[in-house]
């Protein structure tokens, strides 16, 4: 039962190690998420999902190393949420901090006018876009005023107004 106990809180490395791994990984993996654009975070697809999940099985052991104790992943998880809640912070205190974490919204069409080079810079394919333009009730693009990716990933939508011209008396 001692060696139990001795093996849950018996750190492999010096608990700094441990701050500053957590650290590394969080930074460079928020920076890779970032600049692999707005879809990794909104528009989920299975393949979305799979690369989330290796993408932590592949972070591990730069974390953990050779440390399996309770001790340790108790650190990183209190190191990593701690960071978490610096970005957000930080983003919520400096306008230009947010934009670089979250990015900024993309016009994607305007009156009707599909922006297909945008699409493409956003890693947005136009099957996606017709999918969520379907989903969000808009048959065809003409009964669209603007849609916008917006920093979350999602995808919003303003309907067209009719011209005075077609309203009936």
């Amino acid at each position: 039962m001692d060696s139990l106990m001795r093996s849950l809180f018996d750190l492999g490395m010096p608990w700094w190690e441990f701050v500053l791994r957590a650290t590394a990984v969080y930074v460079v993996v928020l920076v890779m998420v970032r600049l692999s654009g707005k879809r990794t975070v909104g528009q989920f697809t299975p393949f979305d999902l799979l690369v989330v999940v290796l993408l932590g099985t592949a972070v591990q052991n730069s974390l953990i190393g050779e440390d399996t104790s309770l001790l340790g992943g108790l650190i990183l998880a209190a190191t990593l949420l701690g960071m978490n809640w610096g970005v957000g912070k930080l983003s919520s205190r400096s306008r230009r901090f947010d934009e670089w974490v979250e990015g900024k919204p993309v016009i994607l069409v305007r009156h009707g006018h599909l922006f297909r080079d945008e699409l493409a810079r956003q890693s947005l394919s136009e099957h996606d876009f017709a999918i969520a333009r379907r989903s969000a009730g808009y048959a065809t693009l003409s009964d669209i005023a603007l849609a916008v990716l917006e920093s979350s990933g999602e995808i919003t939508f303003i309907r067209r107004r009719e011209p005075a011209d077609d309203k009936p008396q």
